[in-house]
């Protein structure tokens, strides 16, 4: 038969998945054949069931069956490579080298891996081209060692000698002439102990590292758990905002259409009056024009006693209403715009109001811990034992002028600096008629005047005058509040470049400072200003912060 003497070639014998010979050959229904693995490795991953090469599509899973037929080819050909390999190989089985591996320098055909590298002739060998140095009696007393490469690296360019030492005095590899010869004063250790130091250090390092690796892991996985909170947050905020822009919209809407309602009744009474008007001026028409036509009759009568008797009940007929003073009244429609306006504003203003409570509650939730640092306290400023409250005394105290200290504005730092994060504290300020509170850089001016202004390094609002509130901008804002303030949240966010003041007790914001450049720590500014009589002798308190 033909098929006696055909020769089956490796490309017959390989899957077109994993480009090897088949593993486990099964055949689906196009009539191609796979590895088992491959075939379903490649459905498993994928959502249709198509044939990697005829791309037909299956409504269901095939089921796989083994071909038994490919199967037995396969086992045959791989019988038949392994005898070709193995009749091809040398008596003494020597390999080819691979990829990496140290190769013979004495081979001139295909280079075979080298078993041994002389350190005496800077050549690696085979296991055929090592045999004279096995069995010569000169060669034997050559160094042999396991096959490196670059040999001419491992020996003393100086005296031609193996490195065999180290020497700890010049942190260097030396041969034993130069331990004699020009390091003798020095300390050595043989390489293999400074081997060992060296792979314990290695090993610390390697350990410091994977330390390190697993610190930013879990910092890593910090930063995830940061953008899910973000996300929760920003999902949240979402809601929120769709809700009070929904209302909004009702709200709208339904003012639109309370406005237009109200409109077209106002105009449908107007239109009433006047039809009623009309009505009752066409009734007088139609009396008027009966006497017009009664009186036209008369006066061409020629019978004068007919005229005379008929006068007297033509002049009597009912009288007319004076219309003069009568009017269409006239409503007042942009009455009813204003009203609908107004509606809307006092809606809108109730929903700021829930909308600034909730803020208040989440920014309260960065509460901190404030106390008032001495070390830079205005020598007139006395400070409580707790340091909470600070006012203005009378008395200019002998303190020593470093450099944290304000020598000349009346103003104290907390202790607490940031320099990053978000953080808020609370402050009472009842019974005062002038303050300052904020957050100031570190580098403010503290011996000299203070610009009031984020260019100088300060962001801060102020009472002066009893009842004037400004926020110290770039320039000053006035600010119009509906009551006074009696405790006063200060909230930071660093990163945001966000300060911003609330009237904790009317849940109210007062004033923000955004997109600040914040590049330096921040520290709580407080000034309870000066006493002006008597008048605003109380003190500035640090509260603790208590959610509502």
């Amino acid at each position: 038969m033909a098929a006696a003497n055909y020769h089956w070639s490796e490309d017959q014998f390989l899957c077109s998945i994993c480009l090897d010979v088949f593993n486990d050959p099964v055949t689906i229904p196009c009539g191609h054949n796979f590895c088992k693995n491959c075939i379903t490795e490649h459905w498993n991953t994928s959502d249709q069931y198509r044939c990697p090469m005829c791309k037909e599509a299956f409504t269901n899973r095939p089921k796989l069956r083994v071909n038994t037929f490919i199967s037995e080819m396969v086992g045959q050909f791989r019988d038949k490579a392994q005898q070709e390999a193995s009749s091809s190989s040398s008596s003494s089985e020597l390999q080819e080298s691979k990829p990496g591996e140290v190769l013979c320098d004495v081979c001139t055909g295909p280079k075979l891996k080298a078993l041994k590298s002389c350190l005496d002739c800077l050549v690696s060998y085979c296991e055929t081209h090592l045999e004279p140095h096995l069995t010569a009696s000169r060669l034997k007393r050559h160094q042999l060692i396991d096959p490196v490469e670059n040999l001419e690296d491992r020996m003393c360019m100086k005296h031609d000698k193996p490195l065999e030492l180290f020497c700890k005095t010049d942190q260097t590899c030396v041969c034993m002439l130069c331990s004699v010869l020009d390091h003798k004063t020095h300390e050595f250790v043989p390489l293999k102990e400074e081997y060992e130091e060296k792979k314990a250090e290695l090993e610390e390092t390697e350990a410091e590292i994977q330390q390190m690796i697993q610190k930013r892991r879990l910092k890593i996985q910090e930063i995830k758990h940061s953008v899910d909170l973000s996300k929760d947050d920003a999902d949240r905020e979402m809601a929120e905002g769709v809700r009070v822009f929904t209302a909004l919209k009702e709200s709208v809407e339904r003012g639109r259409a309370e406005f237009i309602d109200t409109i077209e009744k106002k105009l449908k009474t107007t239109k009433k009056q006047a039809e009623a008007f009309i009505k009752e001026l066409e009734q007088e028409i139609c009396e008027l024009m009966k006497r017009s036509t009664e009186v036209q009759q008369l006066s061409r009568s020629e019978d004068h006693l007919h005229l005379i008797q008929r006068v007297q009940s033509v002049n009597s007929a009912p009288p007319t209403k004076d219309w003069t003073e009568v009017n269409v009244c006239q409503p007042l429609y942009e009455e009813t715009v204003r009203n609908a306006v107004a509606q809307l504003e006092e809606t809108l203003s109730e929903e700021m109001k829930k909308l600034v409570q909730a803020e208040l509650k989440r920014v309260q939730q960065y509460a901190v811990d404030v106390t008032l640092d001495p070390d830079t306290a205005q020598p007139n400023l006395i400070l409580s034992e707790d340091g909470k409250q600070v006012h203005l005394g009378d008395v200019t105290k002998n303190l020593p002028d470093n450099p944290e200290r304000f020598s000349l504005c009346v103003s104290v730092l907390g202790k607490q600096s940031f320099s990053s994060g978000r953080f808020y504290f609370e402050v009472q300020v009842k019974g005062k008629t002038c303050w300052f509170l904020g957050v100031v850089r570190e580098s403010i001016n503290r011996k000299g005047l203070i610009t009031l202004s984020p260019e100088e390094s300060l962001w801060s609002i102020w009472l002066r005058n009893g009842n004037e509130y400004e926020a110290l901008d770039d320039p000053p804002v006035r600010l119009s509040l509906k009551c006074r303030p009696e405790k006063v949240g200060v909230f930071v966010d660093y990163e945001e470049g966000l300060v911003s003041f609330y009237d904790v007790d009317s849940a109210a914001l007062i004033y923000s400072f955004t997109d600040c450049s914040f590049t330096e720590k921040l520290f709580p500014y407080f000034s309870p200003s000066l006493n002006y009589g008597g008048k605003n002798s109380a003190p500035l308190i640090i509260s603790p912060v208590s959610v509502k």
